[in-house]
């Protein structure tokens, strides 16, 4: 089937998908985890050959470990399916209900969006997320994975397809791309296609937003700050730092720059850079930071720099305004996060910095769909319409205006003698 057929079928689908009740997408739900649980060895299996693969054509470090998809890791998708299946319907709810006139009555209901197409980075787990995603809030969805998760994309595409088939979904609600040239016809497909989801490079998802006319929603660089107040306990923040930084290096919600205030540098500095010496991070800092520590220059690229490795930058500021600016020009937009003692310090820090995800006092590694209780996340939105931060289900949902009468015409209401609204707001749902 080639791109238009697929993107027809997948319009087809989505029509029919967006019907199905909440027990016949929670069952397919269901049915897609234990065909996963029972085709272990299967996927194992391919991921094995695209990491073997990948190590001869010298994939970097940080891609590889996004690459594995081990049965450590087929258990947590599994898991974050039946985290989704628990997670209310986000379809068909109320947002508002007004009585117009008396028997007419306006309803604003939450509706899918229609077919979504996600382009994603090497990561098999994310197309797991995503199918599930699509599938819980109605949408059909065409996925166009990394070359580099070749084989395991199509397994797990396989056991999908076939475990939703079997749970009565319609065909063609999900699809996979496999070649380079399928992302440009992608672009091209307005008449099918009503969001495009792109996850990778800020080259990339610029690329993406250039040249097509599908709303696009995504981000493009995880540039996620640390920034250590004068007021912080600094024993918290080098915990925070270490596991904002190493927990897990290679994904977009990993911090890239530490910012220290001078006040407390001094004192945070060496105990900082020790434990994250001990865990392998090297380290660079602004000339400040050297007078204290070791550690390589920094230069104005390092503070634009998603590493995704064990590298950190650091800046010594002389105040919270300094820190923020400094987020402000150099951040993506993604996660940032203030350590401090001072409460109203931190919302000051909320207030003011331009990000998706702004936490007080914890690890930027919680800017996560299944962590924030979204069930899992279709990707992160930097955007400032729709949907921001993790995109669970909610930024795959969009509502339809329902207007429910008994013979009402606008004639009534227009002229000498003319009815009027009442616009009273109603304590009902829809179903009501």
């Amino acid at each position: 089937m080639d791109m238009h057929a697929s993107a027809a079928a997948a319009s087809a689908a989505a029509i029919e998908l967006a019907a199905i009740k909440t027990a016949g997408k929670n069952r397919a739900l269901e049915m897609i985890a234990a065909a996963m649980e029972g085709s272990r060895e299967r996927i194992v299996a391919a991921n094995q050959t695209d990491l073997a693969r990948a190590e001869r054509e010298r994939l970097a470090a940080p891609l590889l470990k996004r690459l594995r998809f081990d049965a450590s890791k087929i258990t947590e998708a599994v898991d974050g399916i039946r985290a989704l299946i628990a997670l209310p319907d986000p379809i068909g709810a109320t947002l508002s209900a007004t009585e117009l006139d008396q028997g007419l009555e306006l309803y604003k209901v939450t509706c899918p969006i229609g077919v979504i197409g996600v382009i994603f980075e090497s990561r098999p787990d994310a197309l797991v997320q995503i199918s599930a995603l699509c599938l819980k809030s109605g949408n059909a969805v065409m996925l166009k994975g990394g070359s580099e998760a070749a084989e395991t994309n199509r397994v797990l595409a396989d056991v999908i397809t076939e475990a939703s088939l079997a749970a009565g979904l319609p065909a063609g609600w999900l699809a996979l791309m496999e070649s380079r040239d399928d992302v440009a016809n992608m672009l091209g497909l307005d008449a099918h296609i009503d969001l495009i989801i792109p996850r990778g490079s800020n080259e990339f998802v610029k690329h993406i937003m250039a040249n097509t006319t599908i709303p696009v929603l995504g981000h493009a660089d995880g540039i996620c700050h640390v920034y250590v107040d004068r007021a912080a306990d600094l024993d918290m923040a080098v915990n925070v730092v270490l596991d904002s930084k190493c927990q897990y290096v290679a994904v977009c919600n990993a911090a890239e720059t530490l910012l220290v205030h001078r006040a407390v540098a001094a004192e945070f500095l060496p105990a900082v850079a020790d434990a994250l010496k001990k865990k392998g991070v090297e380290l660079r800092g602004c000339a400040a930071t050297r007078e204290i520590i070791d550690a390589a220059p920094a230069d104005e690229a390092d503070w634009q720099t998603e590493y995704l490795d064990l590298i950190l930058s650091i800046r010594v500021v002389e105040s919270m305004a300094a820190a923020v600016a400094h987020i402000n020009r150099y951040g993506s937009g993604h996660t940032d996060v203030i350590v401090t003692g001072d409460r109203a310090r931190g919302v000051r820090f909320m207030d003011t910095v331009d990000t998706a995800d702004v936490f007080l006092n914890c690890s930027s590694r919680f800017a996560d769909g299944f962590r924030f209780g979204l069930g899992a996340e279709v990707g992160i939105s930097t955007n400032k319409i729709h949907a921001r931060g993790p995109v669970g289900m909610e930024g795959l949902v969009i509502y339809q205006w329902r207007l429910m009468g008994d013979g009402h015409v606008v004639a009534d209401y227009a002229g000498a003698g003319a009815r009027k609204f009442t616009h009273r707001a109603l304590d009902k749902s829809f179903d009501d």
